[in-house]
């Protein structure tokens, strides 16, 4: 069957989830550059990682609970069902060892929820829904657009924003394929091509700093999804696979503990926002 391709609007949860973290960490972070060997060893792991992915299909584990012991499994399906969203972290390694990468970190989380009584067809409905995504994910993203498509393949602009210690904003571009896996199954990989931190967000002044040499909270964000229909609804997974800086090793004691935590909450928001827009498309965001 020859592939669907759809609207490229879906990859901007996780960008939105993900790079939240770099109010965490600012006060803590001086200027870092992003060297070479840094990019080389992401791609690595990125390589592999889809290599996983795509056997993961072929195997039938469209869903990453289906790779679990049948106990885990029966677990997170029924805490699917009771509306918890599962989160967990991933690993990719190269011929059984860590991939090494020297300047940076790389942060690899899979999150899924399930929607009762509702389609691919709803969820893919609420994600094609693109000028109504920053309302749905406002205020982590504050502007959205199609910058250029050819037939299934699209580049989109995307303006993120967090506040926490600090305010944080990006402008990103994202080259984003999406297709379908038959009748009930559809799926999305985004790759950023451009993540340019903002100086100064919102004030008069405000630039982008040069990119590859800012605070190096966000370096490169790569996002998959996956939909399936079954079970009386639809289950909606994302694996995000990020780039950032490395931890001041004075700092590493207190911000580590942050930096390998706090995708959990912000994947849960990021799904949880998604349904409440599949479960009720016409209340005010």
């Amino acid at each position: 069957m020859k592939p669907a391709w759809r609207h490229p609007g879906r990859e901007m949860r996780v960008a939105a989830a993900l790079f939240c973290i770099a109010g965490l960490l600012a006060p803590a972070a001086p200027a870092s550059t992003l060297k070479p060997e840094t990019v080389a060893a992401f791609d690595r792991y990125v390589e592999l990682a889809e290599k996983r992915m795509d056997a993961e299909l072929q195997d039938g584990q469209f869903l990453f609970p289906d790779s679990l012991p049948a106990d885990a499994r029966e677990e997170a399906y029924a805490s699917m069902k009771r509306g918890q969203v599962y989160v967990a972290p991933l690993q990719t390694l190269d011929a059984g060892q860590k991939i090494k990468v020297r300047g940076g970190l790389i942060h690899d989380w899979v999150g899924v929820m399930f929607i009762p009584r509702h389609s691919v067809a709803d969820v893919v409905a609420v994600l094609e829904d693109y000028p109504d995504e920053t309302k749905i994910y406002w205020p982590d993203i504050q502007a959205a657009k199609v910058i250029s498509h050819q037939n299934r393949d699209f580049v989109i602009y995307l303006r993120m924003y967090s506040k926490s210690i600090v305010t944080v904003a990006y402008n990103a571009n994202f080259a984003v394929h999406n297709r379908d896996y038959g009748p009930d199954r559809a799926g999305s990989r985004s790759y950023s091509t451009r993540i340019a931190e903002i100086a100064d967000p919102g004030e008069p002044d405000e630039h982008e700093l040069p990119v590859g040499n800012d605070h190096g909270y966000m370096w490169r964000l790569n996002s998959y999804w996956r939909i399936e229909q079954k079970d009386g609804g639809v289950y909606v997974q994302i694996e995000s696979i990020e780039l950032s800086r490395t931890i001041p090793t004075e700092l590493r004691i207190f911000f580590g503990f942050i930096v390998d935590n706090f995708p959990r909450k912000s994947i849960t928001r990021l799904l949880v926002q998604t349904r409440n827009g599949v479960l009720n498309p016409m209340a005010p965001k």
